[in-house]
């Protein structure tokens, strides 16, 4: 069986999120990928696979594809035996509890897939997003998050609306805060990660109640910043690590 001109169009649309958002579906690649979210409790739509790839779970939502027409399909340089369209999951509510990562105007989508993997792995179950953050169903966040998307609970809203209304303490890294290794930090907090080049708006900078940074250690002192995965990685390990050494 081939793809139809129809499932091409549609395909080819989701890399767009007028699209994703008019059909309520996401694409993702990969073999990885692809079973993590059959594992998950996201839905599959439809499975584009080579013969290489077994789904016997999912024979009626399959449609065998040679690797010329994978590739065609394929958003990657190297198509990797299946793509999945997955329906997008209906939102639980906020949670006011527990450590919750906020991102202010994170523009890079492989930033957020790796966000999303950090908080899968140090078992933070929320995320939450300004409406200017690139869309976690983005092909690209979907790849960088290489399966940890149905673990995390991902919102978008109205991020000074939110605080607000929080009674969590607001942290918030910059590059001009106190040095996190010097800081006990609670169990229950919001940390807030900025934009790749212009950090936390001032806006939101304004409704923190700590803000804290990564102290350099190289003896030449000349290195700008950390890229805002690798700094959100540190922080939470600390909060992770903090967590532990006063129970």
């Amino acid at each position: 069986m081939s793809i139809s001109k129809n499932q091409l169009k549609l395909i080819q649309s989701l890399s767009q999120k007028k699209y994703r958002s008019k059909h309520q579906l996401f694409i993702a690649e990969g073999v990885k990928v692809v079973n993590e979210l059959l594992q998950s409790s996201f839905e599959i739509f439809q499975l584009f696979t080579t013969d290489n790839f077994s789904c016997e779970n999912y024979q009626d939502k399959k449609i065998l594809v040679s690797e010329a027409e994978l590739k065609k399909i394929s958003q990657l340089k190297t198509p990797n035996e299946v793509i999945g369209l997955f329906k997008i999951p209906l939102k639980n509510p906020l949670k006011k509890s527990g450590l919750t990562v906020v991102l202010d105007s994170i523009n890079d989508p492989g930033n957020l897939g790796t966000i999303i993997r950090l908080c899968d792995w140090f078992g933070i179950s929320q995320l939450v997003c300004s409406e200017d953050t690139v869309d976690c169903y983005n092909p690209k966040v979907v790849q960088a998050s290489m399966g940890s998307l149905p673990r995390i609970a991902i919102h978008y809203t109205d991020l000074k609306t939110y605080l607000k209304q929080s009674k969590l303490p607001i942290f918030i890294a910059d590059m001009d805060g106190e040095n996190v290794y010097k800081k006990k930090l609670p169990q229950e907090a919001i940390l807030i990660m900025g934009n790749e080049a212009n950090g936390v708006s001032e806006a939101i900078k304004e409704l923190a109640n700590q803000i804290i940074s990564i102290p350099r250690f190289g003896e030449m002192q000349q290195t700008e910043s950390l890229n805002v995965a690798t700094a959100t990685a540190i922080l939470l390990s600390e909060f992770k690590r903090g967590n532990e050494l006063f129970k």
